[in-house]
């Protein structure tokens, strides 16, 4: 666990949870944020019955549907567990109780955004101007620990190709 997070020591309730499972459904409002301690997590959405992941979150992370989470409106996006995990909880109310009575973690929480914003943004143009080929050797370059832990089918759906694809950009290489 980060530093940073300890403020929020007294508010945390630890679970472990098995492989695949769904931790935020896409439409429901989120209420709780989740601190990976040990383990991986993705995002995705459906599209017509297909999973698109959007992003994935490892030990230290933090991960919650923040948009959903700090206005209330319905997530536009699942949560789920790639490997069992060990999560730390904290809720929607205890983390605004804490957040508004620190300045400093409130800067630092508006740093995490704008590094989750980021990251977002880098995909999405590498879609707009990379070839499948492109955007894996960039998330080889840049996060290998995904190439490295995460299975393929995820990587496959989270660079917007098939397993199949997937399959022959690894076997050029």
């Amino acid at each position: 666990m980060k530093s940073k997070w300890e403020i929020f020591s007294p508010y945390f309730k630890q679970v472990k949870v098995p492989a695949k499972t769904i931790l935020l459904e896409e439409g429901k409002i989120s209420k709780t944020m989740y601190f990976i301690e040990k383990g991986c997590l993705r995002t995705w959405v459906n599209n017509d019955g297909k999973e698109i992941t959007t992003q994935f979150f490892f030990e230290g992370d933090s991960v919650s549907s923040i948009e959903s989470f700090r206005t209330n409106q319905p997530s536009l996006y699942n949560i789920e567990s790639i490997e069992p995990c060990i999560l730390q909880n904290l809720s929607q109310k205890d983390f605004q109780t804490v957040i508004e009575n620190s300045s400093e973690l409130k800067k630092d929480f508006e740093e995490h955004l704008f590094r989750r914003l980021f990251q977002t943004q880098q995909l999405a143009f590498s879609y707009l101007k990379n070839n499948p080929q492109k955007r894996y050797e960039e998330l080889l370059e840049q996060f290998p620990h995904i190439v490295q832990r995460v299975p393929q089918h995820y990587i496959a759906s989270y660079l917007g190709i098939t397993s199949v694809s997937l399959s022959r950009i690894r076997n050029r290489r």
